[in-house]
């Protein structure tokens, strides 16, 4: 997910079998270096015309940005497992979702809501791109909250389930324009998502 000379570095030592390999009679070069021979030595000369360059500030915002969506990220995931990939609410199951929904979910994605708040990106493209994820993300929030009020009692209120389930058909539609909006700035960056 994360592109970066400091990854291309590490992916390099673990590939020589974690040792840094000098360039010599030892080490393979790459397809467009030049070896010199003579009789007491032997070295070769590689092109390093084409090393990745330095990211900028911009790439370095990025960056930091995903790693910081990516400890974010841990709450969203459980609060997701623990619901399963959804909710379907009928009056036999409607004790065991409300436990999930107050034990795990909300207070997760609580968490997640709290910590996406917290992303404060450099770049104002990426901070107008970040809000959608925030609203899109309180607005799921909010309609986990209705759907745990609408499973409470002995029966499900079908009219606060009804409203929690546009909430959450809301928030989806914010977050799915932060996605679109994210690959394609990422890709404008030149990161493939």
């Amino acid at each position: 997910m994360k592109k970066s000379w400091v990854l291309s570095i590490i992916m390099s030592f673990v590939l020589l079998g974690g040792v840094f390999a000098p360039a010599g009679s030892y080490a393979a070069a790459a397809d467009d270096s030049t070896t010199t021979y003579s009789e007491d030595e032997y070295y070769e000369e590689i092109d390093t015309s084409e090393q990745e360059p330095i990211p900028t500030v911009e790439e370095e915002d990025f960056l930091g940005y995903l790693d910081q969506l990516e400890s974010a990220a841990v709450y969203e995931e459980k609060a997701f497992n623990a619901l399963g990939g959804g909710f379907y609410i009928t009056s036999s199951n409607r004790k065991s979702v409300f436990l999930k929904l107050t034990n795990t979910a909300i207070p997760n994605y609580t968490k997640y809501v709290s910590k996406l708040k917290l992303i404060k990106p450099q770049n104002t493209e990426l901070q107008k791109i970040h809000a959608n994820l925030i609203k899109g993300s309180y607005t799921q929030l909010e309609g986990f909250q209705l759907a745990k009020k609408s499973v409470s009692k002995t029966t499900v209120n079908s009219a606060v389930l009804k409203q929690a389930n546009a909430k959450i058909a809301a928030g989806k539609k914010n977050i799915e324009k932060y996605q679109k909006e994210f690959a394609a700035y990422a890709n404008k960056l030149g990161f493939d998502f």
